[in-house]
């Protein structure tokens, strides 16, 4: 965490550097107003980041003699051959293009979206692969 915090400390001081030399360029509020409301998420993030890395036990990528090793683990478990993925970016595709057209293909998309969602989500529970 120490490194994200480090690269948002340089963005709050880059913001806290441009939004005065903006103002005395520029004179426009609007720009003037998002700059700084951009240095204030700036530093708050910062903030965040900072308190965060000092509670943490520190990450292979925060210690000065971190082996590549120390960070490998396990990445997750990837449905191998699944169509209820597809089937779910088939509705939402179904759902936008609803939006356009009418309202009546979003209720549609939308009971359709129920059915592929259940179906993602327990694909797991029952058949051959039923854990």
């Amino acid at each position: 965490m120490k490194v994200e915090a480090w690269i948002f400390t340089i963005l709050t001081v880059f913001f806290l550097i441009v939004t005065p030399s903006y103002w005395l360029v520029t004179h426009e509020t609007t720009g003037t107003a998002a700059l700084t409301l951009t240095f204030f998420l700036s530093l708050m993030i910062t903030g965040y980041l900072t308190l965060i890395s000092r509670r943490i036990d520190a990450r292979p990528e925060d210690k000065q003699e971190g082996e590549i090793v120390e960070g490998a683990g396990e990445v997750g478990f990837f449905s191998p051959h699944s169509i209820w993925p597809l089937l779910c970016a088939l509705t939402l595709a179904l759902v936008m293009v609803g939006l356009v057209l009418g309202w009546w293909m979003v209720i549609i998309a939308g009971a359709l979206g129920m059915a592929s969602l259940t179906g993602l989500i327990y694909e797991y529970y029952r058949g051959d692969y039923a854990h």
